[in-house]
């Protein structure tokens, strides 16, 4: 019944004329908070069969993730926890570098007893994940990274001086007292001008993670995500020099009106068997301007 309720989703996002609002995830799915790594992180869990973890970034939750979660599920143990400090997990003062979230994560997978798994990961998500499979090797067994860089990898000294990534440097109590109360103008400048369409983004998806956002400590973790990426740099070219190119298969995901193939390039500096990809007729916002393209990509991947 779950591949059969998935066979029919899928169509459904194929045959879809535009993005709707946040997808939610399946009624078999459940949510518990996870003790791992010195805090607790929010997690959903349902399906059957491999696990797959999925990693969403900033101005998301995991919750972007409910429409690929219901076309996995039927085949697949999902697996999605919110990241350190967003979302609905808790708000450690410290531990924002990407490599210590991804013990995060692996401490996740050991909770739920999952040995091995694939990994899907988009913006943020893409710098825990690669500190993930680089860390643990034998416990990612395949990646799709989607649309952002990774610090201190390929271009990125290039990638950093872009004016559409002044937000990397803003931080601090006055910019924070600058945001508080409206957190929802802040996160408008991100789906309008990091997405093809604005309109794709439509106004309950926006008030969805706007209020996530608008949560105690939420907005201040968010930049502590930023703050850390002179370390993450640093930590990622370590990680590289000491543990050589991954060897497991990666797709690389970039979207059209965004990272486009630059995606590739990156994955092909720390990863040795790499396929490109790309979603058509999107910005940086994927799951929510063309979740159709996305999921199918995906799913091809994961599923040879």
């Amino acid at each position: 019944m779950l591949r059969y309720f998935a066979a029919v989703l899928l169509a459904a996002l194929v045959s879809a004329p535009a993005p709707a609002a946040v997808t939610p995830f399946p009624a078999g799915f459940h949510t518990q908070m996870v003790q791992t790594n010195g805090t607790r992180l929010y997690v959903r869990v349902g399906g059957k069969g491999p696990a797959v973890v999925m990693l969403h970034g900033f101005a998301d939750t995991g919750d972007m993730w409910g429409a690929l979660a219901t076309v996995m599920a039927a085949d697949h143990t999902v697996i999605v926890p919110d990241l350190r400090g967003m979302g609905l997990s808790e708000h450690p003062d410290t531990g924002y570098t990407k490599k210590n979230q991804a013990v995060d994560i692996a401490g996740v997978m050991d909770a739920l007893k999952v040995q091995k798994a694939d990994l899907v990961t988009h913006d943020i998500g893409n710098m825990v994940g690669y500190s993930l499979a680089a860390q643990y090797p034998a416990r990612i067994t395949r990646w799709v990274a989607i649309d952002a860089p990774i610090p201190g990898i390929g271009d990125w000294d290039n990638i950093v001086r872009s004016p559409l990534l002044w937000h990397f440097n803003f931080r601090g109590p006055d910019m924070e007292r600058l945001v508080q109360g409206r957190e929802r103008i802040y996160l408008d400048r991100f789906w309008n001008e990091l997405s093809a369409d604005p309109k794709a983004i439509d106004e309950a998806t926006r008030q969805h993670y706007a209020a996530l956002y608008a949560r105690p400590h939420a907005m201040h973790d968010a930049f502590e995500q930023f703050a850390a990426f002179n370390q993450d740099a640093k930590d990622d070219q370590e990680l590289l020099a000491k543990g050589g190119k991954l060897k497991m298969p990666v797709l690389a995901i970039g979207a059209e009106k965004s990272f486009g193939k630059a995606q590739a390039d990156v994955l092909n500096v720390v990863a040795s068997n790499v396929s490109g990809g790309s979603v058509p007729n999107s910005g940086h916002w994927i799951m929510e301007e063309n979740p159709q393209a996305t999921v199918k990509s995906i799913t091809d991947f994961l599923r040879k």
